[in-house]
């Protein structure tokens, strides 16, 4: 299968760039290009890109109103990968939040810029769980585990470690060896677990978690 991908940045020479280094993969490839969020919309209902790789900051419509336009139009929506200059960017976690599957970091070197467009595509891992666990973090309550959630008690017990170990960053092989279960055990729960959080993908049910205290910071 190949991975087609659309450019979503103000900079030409960003998206000249980018689109050099996916184009170099034989399992990816560029679809499209788009300088603002505001025709993002128009391109991927041209191109039906799988991911979309969209800066986060851009005159007109910011990347974050673009991923909320876009998950709002219904359907299957891409894959959004959101593009920043600093990884505490407020916007980063906004997009987040907004339904972004992950961000990359302008300064990422290529072949972590190709593994990420890979991952939020098998979408069995969280993409740089670590950055996102510290974003998620940053902006939780503070409260006790199960502190303002009320969804927690539809989990089952198995269904709580998966979350948990889902938020630690584990692939879905990483979690079968650690509960001694199948992979495709696994992918029924964390699919049950997304289900009863509302959630569109693992980022979502991790920031959920840890904003509601189901996770505490540090845990």
């Amino acid at each position: 299968m190949t991975i087609k991908v659309l450019l979503v940045d103000d900079e030409r020479l960003i998206r000249a760039g980018l689109a050099a280094i996916i184009n170099a993969e034989p399992d990816l490839t560029v679809v499209g290009e788009a300088a603002d969020g505001a025709d993002v919309p128009d391109a991927v209902a041209r191109t039906a890109p799988d991911v979309v790789l969209m800066d986060v900051r851009m005159p007109r419509l910011d990347g974050i109103q673009a991923t909320r336009r876009l998950l709002a139009a219904g359907g299957t929506p891409p894959k959004i990968i959101v593009v920043t200059t600093f990884e505490n960017d407020e916007y980063v976690y906004d997009a987040l939040k907004a339904g972004a599957d992950g961000f990359l970091l302008k300064r990422t070197r290529p072949e972590e810029i190709l593994q990420a467009i890979r991952t939020v595509v098998h979408g069995e891992s969280l993409l740089f769980p670590s950055a996102i666990r510290t974003l998620a973090a940053e902006h939780a309550p503070g409260g006790g585990p199960g502190g303002g959630a009320d969804w927690h008690a539809r989990l089952t017990e198995r269904e709580a470690d998966v979350l948990r170990l889902v938020a630690r960053g584990h692939s879905n092989a990483e979690i079968a060896a650690e509960l001694y279960v199948s992979p495709q055990t696994v992918k029924t729960h964390v699919g049950n677990v997304l289900a009863k959080l509302q959630a569109r993908d693992r980022t979502q049910a991790v920031i959920l978690a840890y904003e509601t205290g189901f996770i505490s910071p540090g845990a």
